[in-house]
């Protein structure tokens, strides 16, 4: 599997727009099965999958030392990307409960039918880069600490809805959603801007939440561009200069005529 793949992407500033294609850093699922049961799903570039594989088992603690492994072993295949390890009898029987208190709960393929977006509304491009460029303005936790992620919601005129900050990413967009679904509001949500880049993960929670537009600081990764595509979503960043570059769901711009192609 190739670490980067390529992507057309549309950019957009005040005055131009036009069509490049961007490397786009890879993201694809590898299944960590220990002793033929599926332990974890992981989100990951791909690359150095059995050394990725050693070091979450000794993050996670099912093993200590080197000796602790039978076997491991990597397998890509139509099904995807997998490492499959065995543990000595000794270790196994050491870390058995980690297995009976461990619950898989990721499912790469969640994606409902309900989830698929419409394209009721669009929107000027210059709110939305305005809304980026800004970003840091509503961050005092990271003005403070220079260590936290912030996720921000919109409506359709760009008008604040809710705010939150987190050292996690996932965390801060979890946040900002749920304010929002408390106080029964979160159906007026339309753009999500995001200090981070724009995971695949990120897109499921934003496509949980019926919001169809994900601005961020950072470029997203190609399975993100891919489930946001396939549930009609629009995913964008923030360009070098003023403007955004558009990997998917442009429709929801209004952006000059007279488009310039690559």
């Amino acid at each position: 599997m190739d670490t980067f793949l390529k992507h057309d992407v549309i950019i957009v500033d005040k005055k131009d727009t036009i069509s490049r294609q961007f490397k786009i850093i890879n993201e694809e699922p590898l299944l960590i099965w220990v002793n033929k049961k599926l332990y974890k799903v992981i989100m990951r570039t791909p690359g150095d999958e059995l050394a990725h594989a050693a070091g979450f088992c000794l993050y996670k603690e099912l093993v200590n030392i080197p000796d602790d492994l039978i076997s491991l072993s990597f397998k890509d295949d139509k099904h995807g990307n997998a490492v499959s390890i065995f543990l000595n009898k000794s270790r196994t029987e050491k870390i058995s409960y980690l297995f009976k208190r461990h619950n898989i709960t990721q499912d790469i393929y969640d994606v409902s039918e309900n989830n698929i977006m419409t394209d009721k509304t669009s929107v000027d491009i210059e709110p939305a880069i305005d809304c980026l460029e800004k970003l840091s303005d509503k961050q005092p936790l990271r003005f403070n600490t220079h260590a936290a992620h912030a996720a921000v919601l919109y409506n359709s005129n760009f008008e604040l809805l809710s705010l939150a900050e987190d050292v996690g990413r996932h965390n801060a967009v979890d946040k900002a959603v749920g304010k929002l679904f408390l106080n029964n509001t979160l159906n007026s949500a339309y753009a999500m801007v995001l200090s981070s880049r724009i995971s695949y993960e990120l897109v499921q929670k934003a496509a949980k939440a019926k919001i169809p537009v994900i601005l961020a600081v950072s470029r997203p990764t190609s399975l993100a561009i891919k489930l946001a595509t396939k549930l009609n979503m629009t995913l964008a960043c923030l360009a070098k200069s003023s403007g955004l570059y558009i990997f998917c769901g442009e429709h929801r711009f209004k952006i000059q005529k007279g488009f310039i192609s690559k």
